[in-house]
């Protein structure tokens, strides 16, 4: 009977082919949940699933979410946003400086999102913050137009920041 030893540069080298691999694996996991917009940063669904503002309803969105100016009176204090930004990019991994996020709300106010409640609220990079911006716009607009419920909307921007940031 023969018995064959690995020698210990043969498993070095085993183990290093292992963690490499292992570490390719998780560096694509990280790109691919970065979703289709550049630098963007998913919502998770566990942390971050969105919270509606129960002041905000169909029956009632010509008097809150259709009014202008009226997400000015419930945004929350930058000071709130800045340090609830500063804990969760580090809970979401985001190493960068605070001025290159936004932390913005899964469901907007524009939507009827609750203001400060942190489940709603997540770090969303720059410039895919500001392109996202523009979508909540256009979904606000939908509604405020009739085109589009307030429910509807707030289900497809869910789904979008949950898939693609």
């Amino acid at each position: 009977m023969v018995t064959t030893l690995l020698s210990v540069p043969r498993l070095l080298a085993a183990a290093a082919l292992v963690v490499a691999v292992g570490a390719l694996a998780f560096r694509l996991e990280q790109t691919r949940s970065r979703g289709a917009g550049a630098n963007a940063v998913l919502a998770d669904p566990v942390r971050t699933p969105g919270v509606l503002n129960p002041a905000v309803t169909q029956a009632n969105i010509r008097s809150t979410v259709c009014k202008r100016g009226w997400t000015a009176t419930i945004r929350p204090p930058v000071e709130y946003t800045n340090e609830l930004k500063r804990e969760q990019m580090a809970v979401y991994g985001e190493t960068g400086s605070l001025s290159d996020y936004q932390e913005d709300h899964l469901i907007s106010l524009e939507l009827g999102g609750d203001p400060t409640d942190p489940r709603n609220l997540w770090p969303e990079p720059y410039p895919r913050a500001a392109a996202v911006d523009q979508i909540e716009n256009q979904l606000n607009g939908e509604v405020c137009s009739g085109a589009l419920s307030l429910h509807d909307a707030q289900d497809k921007e869910s789904t979008l920041k949950h898939t693609e940031g």
